[in-house]
């Protein structure tokens, strides 16, 4: 028979700092995992739909409510909500407007999710790191937070519950925005960027990659990103790289096989330096050059196949737009284009120009089915075809003339104001 176990003194005592280390541990992780760091409030009960837009615009249009949303540079609709990235981390339904632009080298940031006619926070989920920048993609909202020196953490939030989806880690630099072409979501920085399925499975790295694992699988890891452009399956760089006098085009193909490995299209010499990438269709890309001003045509092989002047002022000649990203939307059969002081709609199928408005402060949206661009005092109503105003919406906007950017959810016009998102009906 086997004699029962005989505890010692030394045994108790071991097992009793065992006991205590896992605790002081548990403690320990608890305050230093990510989750610890994290605040994820969804939604309580469900979020109607916005009902259905106006029938026309209205002669005038009123703040209904404002949120603090430095973090995006448009108005972001996901779902049934309006998505705000407060850069504070301040109380999301505080509804304060003293927001600063984004800065990456903050406090931590509360991504929240509106109700589109009141702006009350259905959900929120906020963090103790800098918001780096708020976006959409396949339905979702997308998150994006700074940790180190990369906006490393990723994360979606399904717009109707408010409840986490799939995230990821990336090596995108600060200073970059997101961008949907309604496939393919492609983070872009300074001198990289990623591109990202559904999953957040990585498609495609394109610049300088933190480490070097498998050297000479990028053609120019040296150059740096001043501008960015997505269409479906197909992803636009303007380059500036060390060495070469003018700057440098390049079309990239998102989805390859190897997504460290990127497949070029084309990548040519421009004639120009100071050049900006205006947009990117299925076939042509659209490049303004300065000296004189014109918008250059390129093919799907990077040859100019067309060139149109344009009579724009020396301040819309900036080398670089803000985030790398031209101030654009899509609207009826036009691509409309912000140059800093006026609204040009290029031609969907070959990016051509077919009209342009000056004095307005912002590239314009469909609303009410009609086309609608922000001038000063209000919302200049436009004739598609030609761009003639047809009248003009009062909105007072306290005498702002920086960059306004235009959005609809049901009944609500969105401006996003500099670090501020505005809900006008």
């Amino acid at each position: 028979m086997l004699r029962a176990e005989r505890r010692r003194r030394g045994d108790v005592v071991a097992a009793a700092s065992l006991a205590v280390a896992v605790v002081v541990a548990a403690v320990a992780l608890s305050f230093t995992s990510p989750v610890s760091r994290t605040t994820s409030v969804p939604v309580t009960g469900t979020i109607p739909s916005a009902p259905p837009g106006p029938t026309d615009v209205p002669t005038t249009m009123i703040e209904v409510w404002r949120a603090p949303s430095a973090a995006t540079s448009a108005p972001v609709v996901a779902g049934p909500v309006v998505v705000t990235g407060d850069v504070s981390a301040a109380d999301p339904a505080s509804g304060s407007d003293t927001a600063t632009a984004a800065d990456p080298a903050g406090g931590g940031g509360t991504v929240a999710g509106r109700d589109a006619l009141t702006g009350r926070p259905r959900w929120s989920y906020s963090r103790d790191l800098p918001l780096c920048t708020v976006g959409s993609g396949w339905g979702n909202a997308l998150a994006v937070f700074r940790n180190g020196g990369y906006c490393s953490e990723v994360t979606t939030v399904v717009p109707g519950t408010g409840r986490r989806g799939p995230q990821r880690n990336s090596d995108v630099h600060p200073g970059g925005r997101l961008l949907d072409d309604g496939y393919l979501v492609t983070a872009n920085g300074p001198g990289y960027l990623e591109v990202w399925r559904s999953d957040l499975v990585k498609t495609m790295a394109y610049g300088t990659t933190r480490t070097d694992a498998q050297p000479g699988r990028q053609p120019r890891p040296q150059c740096r990103h001043a501008g960015v452009a997505v269409a479906d399956g197909r992803v636009a760089v303007l380059e500036r790289c060390p060495g070469e006098p003018t700057d440098r085009l390049t079309l990239l193909r998102p989805d390859g096989n190897e997504a460290d490995s990127p497949e070029e299209q084309f990548s040519v010499a421009l004639p120009a330096t100071g050049a900006r990438l205006v947009a990117v269709n299925s076939d042509r890309v659209a490049v303004l050059l300065p000296g004189p001003p014109r918008l250059s045509i390129r093919d799907e092989d990077g040859a100019e196949v067309a060139v149109h002047p344009l009579d724009l002022p020396p301040a819309d000649l900036a080398p670089e737009s803000p985030g790398g990203v031209e101030p654009g939307a899509e609207s009826l059969r036009v691509h409309l284009w912000w140059t800093g002081s006026r609204t040009v709609a290029l031609d969907v199928s070959d990016l051509a120009p077919r009209w342009s408005v000056p004095d307005t402060l912002g590239p314009g949206t469909l609303f009410a089915g009609r086309l609608v661009v922000p001038v000063p005092g209000g919302l200049a109503v436009l004739d598609a075809d030609t761009g003639a105003r047809l009248r003009t919406a009062a909105v007072d906007r306290a005498g702002r003339r920086g960059p306004v950017v235009l959005d609809t959810i049901g009944p609500v016009l969105l401006e996003q104001r500099g670090p501020i998102l505005v809900a006008l009906r």
